[in-house]
């Protein structure tokens, strides 16, 4: 029995994309037999296609077809419904394939959750710095304003102040969407399970979303997807990627899990064919047994050198004078301090502009990020990289008085 028997997505949802009549495109209808339908090149790909001379001044175009399994002269299947199979064997508590939403990178999820929720120039969202910034980047490309609930970070904590999110969002009928981040980015730091229920459990009446693109990285003792949370809050939405855990950031795959309506009102909105037959291929490589057993096995590789290496050898370092966060992620977050212990952006900026444009070593500077004062973060790279880090920064920071 779900928690929110009162939660009606209606309420949240622009009433314009309430009325949509979505684009109906002619793979929904049918996607065998000869298709003459949408207007493709019936005779393939044109990179694949040979050109031969026959009797006379004819020219006669033959398609090698052979090798050309994936029919990329063909529109790809609008929902990806194949790859969704496959997501469910990965997150065994999702109901079913209509509860999985496939974007282009997670910031398309992202930008399509704010464009059929919040009426430009009106409504809000709420997000808790410090946190990933493309939700405040499409708040303002579609015009809607963002509320800020800092998360309490005294120790590198990085968990929600609940009882001030809760108040915010409750108190602000305008705000549509709560964006949660666990593990965050850049805290690294995965967000406790009562948190995250009393946020859900309270009297907001929009959308809860957990952004879990480093979800992969966490080992299992500390937590897990909220994933499993969906069939129980109707108001809750859990974003997901191939980018981190699975290593393939350059096939722009993002995944959506939410309820059955919520997921059909970011379909009908969509692009017709917003996901590539080469990604959809890609993906489902990676969503097979062997891709899993594969991915499973990089991740405790990253995890290992996390904790076992990477994390001990910074914490050797002068000049750094904490690892912060929950390190729950494929990255390290470290602050740098000056020789009377004093937190220190300086060094940190400098370190991190002497390794970019001298050393061939690029990481990222933080210092600017709420409660990230002083920080680099690092990330988990292999072995081999690793060793050029630390040996690196052990040089660079020698070399400080």
């Amino acid at each position: 029995m779900p928690s929110q028997p009162s939660f009606d997505i209606r309420r949240v949802i622009r009433p314009n994309i309430l009325k949509l009549e979505p684009y109906r495109c002619a793979r929904d209808d049918y996607n065998e037999g000869i298709l003459l339908d949408a207007n493709e090149n019936s005779y393939g790909p044109a990179f694949q296609a040979e050109i031969s001379k026959t009797i006379g001044d004819r020219e006669e175009q033959r398609v090698d077809t052979d090798g050309d399994n994936l029919n990329l002269h063909r529109y790809p299947d609008p929902l990806g419904r194949e790859v969704k199979q496959r997501v469910l064997r990965l997150r065994p508590s999702i109901p079913s394939t209509d509860n999985v939403f496939l974007g282009v990178g997670s910031d398309e999820v992202i930008d399509m959750l704010v464009r059929i929720t919040c009426i430009p120039g009106k409504d809000a969202i709420l997000i808790t710095p410090p946190t990933y910034g493309m939700y405040k980047v499409v708040a303002s490309i579609n015009d809607v304003d963002v509320v800020k609930v800092p998360l309490i970070v005294e120790d590198g904590a990085f968990q929600l102040d609940v009882d001030a999110v809760i108040s915010a969002a409750v108190n602000n009928p305008s705000i549509k969407i709560i964006w949660l981040c666990s593990p965050g980015n850049p805290t690294g730091t995965y967000l406790r399970e009562e948190d995250v229920r009393r946020v859900l459990d309270s009297q907001f009446e929009g959308i809860v979303v957990m952004d879990e693109a480093y979800i992969d990285f966490v080992r299992p003792e500390r937590g897990d997807s909220y994933a499993r949370l969906v069939p129980e809050y109707p108001g809750l939405f859990v974003m997901q990627t191939l980018s981190k855990g699975f290593g393939l950031a350059g096939i722009r795959l993002g995944l959506g899990i939410g309820s059955r309506e919520l997921v059909s009102y970011l379909n009908n909105a969509k692009a017709p064919y917003n996901v590539s037959t080469l990604t959809l291929n890609v993906a489902m490589a990676a969503l097979s047994d062997e891709g899993l057993q594969k991915m499973q096995y990089v991740i405790s590789k990253i995890q290992t050198q996390r904790d076992e290496y990477l994390i001990p050898e910074l914490r050797r370092l002068p000049h750094i004078s904490a690892i912060i966060g929950g390190n729950d992620a494929n990255f390290v977050l470290c602050r740098f301090a000056d020789s009377n212990g004093k937190i220190s952006n300086e060094i940190a900026k400098s370190i991190y502009t002497e390794m970019a444009q001298n050393r061939g070593l690029v990481v990222r500077y933080r210092g600017t990020d709420y409660g990230c004062e002083g920080c680099l973060r690092i990330t988990v790279g292999t072995p081999e990289e690793n060793k050029v880090v630390i040996s690196t920064l052990r040089s660079l920071l020698d070399a400080i008085t």
